[in-house]
């Protein structure tokens, strides 16, 4: 279930801290809508390491994009002339 305060709960931040936990954001109203959100840090961490990993992926696509995918073949071919 959604945590969901006014800001004006804030003016007990205490209480407002202790409901923000591990997979469990705060999301903050103001005048009814949604206007903040408070995460545990880890969530965040989690939550910047996925935006990192995505940025990766899409930056690999559109260079597979420009110069090519890299055949079964290719791969076989690199990875059978390391030197383990």
């Amino acid at each position: 279930m959604s945590n969901i305060k006014p800001v004006s709960d804030l003016r007990n931040y205490n209480d407002v801290l202790k409901a923000c936990q591990i997979e469990s954001p705060v999301f903050l109203t103001k005048k009814g809508r949604g206007k903040y959100v408070l995460l545990d840090i880890e969530d965040f961490e989690k939550m910047k390491a996925s935006l990192r990993l995505l940025a990766h992926l899409e930056e690999g696509e559109k260079s597979a994009r420009v110069e090519g995918w890299f055949s079964t073949e290719d791969i076989e071919e690199a990875l059978g002339t390391l030197d383990v």
